[in-house]
């Protein structure tokens, strides 16, 4: 801005009478008489206001308006006293807008506003100004000069030539319009100022504003020159510190190491752990204050303190004893596995009764995909427990359970006490999954370490070789998983509570893909409930046609692919499109199915018996084929049979031999043939004494050419005299069976007491028929004209002999298939 400092003006408005001119509104900036200041005008209006002025030589009054933000201003939102200026240069821009160099001439008032849709028209006078000259303004003059001088010295924004442009100013109401421009005051302050016509109140206001604006100045310069001193300071410190530290560690002197002394001294004290944890701490900690700090063994002490202190001693979770609250959260995460929930109930009750109980260690065995994982956090959550997970798979070093001993570089407490500290809770709900897919090799046998944590006698004073204390973990509610039993030794089976999980049945997968899965995957993939419809015909094909599993994780699996496919069609069609997906419209999603359901042979076989086997996946259908040929007494055994499967096709081949009469055979019968025993899917071991009785069948299939029912499956272990024997898995095979589309079961009268385990469902459409001895399961097994005179006369045993009583097998004894 500038302002004028010749005596005369060219161009001067009345001293008196109304003139008719322009109104230029002005935002957020006020023009004093002898101001020169370049605007930049965007407004139609205000251009048009210009343009008048410009082209007849007028007058423009030059008002500000109240508020700035407003962009159509009324009459009452401009003030009615501004400043008559005229217009020096006028340039229009490429962007249409105009820059514009005004000069202020005089103060002027609006009395009205005239009849003009182009632009503001008022009718103005110009105010008086009183020039009496005293000797009071002229006190005051020097009185703002020399003040503005020390306001332009303590103001950088203002360059100093200011200060004798203003001083040759003797005109005391041009001296404060012209001072009055440079003092950073707010608009409401400076229309006060263009209203105010005596020049002596001006200049005291001027005076007032000056001050003002100095001492918040001085204050500035204050702050500025006190951080300065700060930062210098702050650098200065920095400086000296670094020399201190170069010092410290020549001298070995410690300050710092001090000060982190009395840190962990204090947190010690403040920290509840056990009586001898406790010393343990103490006794370090007095070790390393005698230690150098920048030694290795002084990282070593602190990192074992810092380990002690950070573990949770004596902070637990309260556990929530509301049971049916319990019950409906695990209701709502888990279809089934009524005996796991069941257990975890009786906990919750026994604990509102007795108030403190050792925590249950339960072990889950069964298939993959059965939701034994996922059951270990609903039950953190249905007891209001922290939750942990480790994961054993793979582990073969003892140290990864006990932790390493200090003496090694790096050593580490082992996973158990790591998740303790992750859970920062003394009883949380501690998941130890795929506990029997551990190893061992010469770093020691990481089960065996696992026997003191999982012991409830024993682990409440669990010694980790990183601690060397003792620390509690009988709160601890742990929970195990497993896919095969029999990979988990024996002593540490003896310390856990074993809950088996059999693979789901149909109706029970359905139930789980409509509840939870189809959901799950829906949101996973960005799909609105209205856009996708699965049938429960859909479901059930993909159950029985696109899955052969005891689990579900396949079974998401194909929900989630169907999904996906249906994801694609909705972004290409229309983000509200609905599709069904029915049984009939499966494979074009999927396409086409992948395993046969229900389908048993056509027709009645000779020398093909349907077998059940057990394997980690769950049950399988295990068919055993015999074929005879000519040949000289030869027993051919295929299909990858362990030792045990091909000592029971031995021991069912000698119970023909001895039946041969009765069976209606030659005595040499074996002499003049050879016998070829085969079970498919030969690339997969087998083994296991339950297919004891279809071999048996199969080779009387063959040699009497009598068909078997292609509608009957069995399982039983045969001796030598044709009893038959006890096995395990029974669940999961007629699972398998159930399956496969088989009508009847054959099973050992011993094994009566697991049919209760099977779920009522399956038994409605399976018959299962208890068998004792090889006779009987020939009767139901052959296609006979008449079933019950069929070898009614067996081998009489010798007088006194009573059949021989087996204990129960467990999985491992049956037939095991590895996949």
């Amino acid at each position: 801005m500038l302002f004028r400092n010749d005596k005369r003006d060219p161009q001067t408005p009345p001293s008196s009478g109304a003139l008719r001119v322009p109104l230029l509104p002005l935002r957020d900036i006020i023009v004093f008489p002898h101001m020169v200041v370049p605007l930049f005008v965007g407004r139609q209006k205000s251009i048009r206001a210009l343009e008048e002025a410009m082209n007849k030589q007028k007058f423009i009054l030059l008002a500000a308006q109240k508020d700035a933000k407003t962009n159509e201003p009324a009459e009452e939102d401009i003030y009615r006293v501004g400043t008559l200026g005229s217009v020096v240069q006028l340039l229009r821009l490429p962007d249409g807008t105009v820059k514009v160099l005004v000069e202020g001439k005089k103060r002027a008032r609006v009395l009205k506003y005239l009849e003009n849709a182009d632009f503001f028209l008022v009718e103005a006078e110009a105010l008086e100004e009183e020039s009496d000259k005293t000797t009071e303004v002229e006190a005051l003059i020097r009185s703002v000069n020399s003040t503005f001088e020390n306001y332009v010295k303590l103001n950088k924004k203002i360059p100093p030539e200011m200060i004798m442009s203003v001083a040759s100013i003797d005109d005391p109401a041009r001296l404060g319009d012209t001072i009055v421009a440079h003092l950073g005051i707010k608009l409401e302050d400076k229309q006060a100022l263009v209203e105010m016509t005596n020049p002596a109140e001006r200049l005291e206001k001027v005076l007032g504003f000056m001050r003002s604006e100095i001492e918040i100045l001085e204050v500035e310069k204050r702050i500025r020159t006190r951080v300065k001193k700060q930062m210098e300071k702050t650098q200065k410190e920095y400086y000296l510190n670094e020399q201190m530290r170069a010092i410290q560690k020549e001298l070995g002197e410690k300050d710092e190491f001090k000060n982190e002394i009395q840190e962990l001294e204090e947190k010690i004290k403040q920290k509840k752990m056990s009586a001898e944890a406790r010393e343990k701490a103490e006794k370090e900690l007095k070790k390393l204050k005698m230690m150098s700090p920048m030694s290795a063994e002084a990282t070593v002490v602190r990192n074992y303190i810092d380990w002690i202190i950070s573990l949770p001693w004596h902070e637990y979770t309260e556990d929530k004893l509301d049971i049916k609250q319990a019950e409906q959260v695990l209701e709502e995460d888990h279809y089934g596995l009524e005996k796991v929930k069941g257990r975890i109930l009786e906990y919750l009750a026994v604990q509102s009764l007795v108030g403190q109980t050792k925590g249950p260690i339960l072990c889950l065995v069964g298939p993959p995909g059965v939701g034994k994982t996922s059951l270990g956090r609903s039950i953190a959550r249905s007891t209001g427990r922290k939750f942990v997970r480790v994961s054993l798979g793979g582990v073969r070093d003892e140290a990864e359970i006990r932790g390493h001993r200090r003496t090694y570089i790096g050593a580490l407490p082992g996973k158990i006490i790591q998740s303790m500290k992750k859970a920062g809770s003394g009883n949380p709900v501690f998941l130890l999954d795929e506990v029997d897919k551990m190893s061992t090799d010469f770093r020691g046998d990481p089960s065996s370490a696992l026997l003191e944590v999982l012991d409830p006698e024993q682990n409440t004073s669990f010694n980790d070789h990183y601690l060397d204390v003792d620390y509690d973990l009988s709160k601890v509610m742990f929970i195990t998983t497993a896919n095969n039993l029999e990979r988990i030794p024996r002593p540490l089976q003896d310390r856990m509570e074993i809950i088996r999980i059999a693979g789901y049945t149909e109706l029970e997968k359905l139930n789980i893909a409509k509840r939870y899965l189809v959901a799950k995957q829906r949101e996973a993939n960005g799909l609105l409930e209205k856009n996708i419809t699965i049938s429960d015909s859909a479901l059930m094909a993909i159950i029985r046609h696109y899955t052969k599993e005891a689990g579900v994780r396949s079974l998401e699996r194909e929900i989630a692919s169907v999904c996906r496919k249906v994801a694609v069609e909705v972004v290409k069609k229309d983000r509200n499109a609905h599709i069904k997906v029915t049984a009939k419209s499966l494979v074009p999603y999927l396409g086409p199915p992948r395993f046969r359901y229900g389908k048993v042979e056509g027709e009645h076989k000779i020398g093909v018996v349907t077998g059940l086997a057990w394997t980690d996946l769950g049950g399988e259908l295990l068919a055993t084929e015999v074929q005879i040929m000519p040949g000289k007494g030869k027993l051919i055994i295929t299909g990858r049979l362990g030792e045990v499967m091909q000592e029971s096709a031995q021991a069912a081949m000698s119970y023909v031999r001895t039946r041969a009469e009765e069976l209606g055979l030659e005595r040499d019968f074996y002499q003049k043939v050879d016998i070829h025993i085969h079970i498919p899917e030969g690339a997969i071991p087998k083994d296991g004494p339950s297919a004891g009785i279809t071999m048996a069948t199969a080779l009387v299939s063959a040699l009497t050419r009598i068909p078997v029912r292609n509608d009957l499956a069995m399982t039983g272990e045969v001796t030598l005299r044709g009893y038959v024997l006890p096995i395990g898995g029974l669940k999961e095979k007629v699972l398998a069976a159930h399956r496969g589309g088989i009508k009847k079961v054959l099973i050992p009268v011993e094994n009566e007491k697991d049919i209760r385990d099977i779920p009522a469902g399956i038994l409605k459409s399976i018959e299962i028929e208890l068998v004792e001895h090889m006779d009987q399961v020939l009767r139901k097994a052959l296609v006979l004209e008449d079933p019950e005179s069929y070898l009614r006369k067996p081998a009489t045993p010798p007088p006194g002999a009573v059949p021989p009583q087996f204990p129960a097998a467990t999985p491992p004894d049956t037939d095991v298939v590895t996949h």
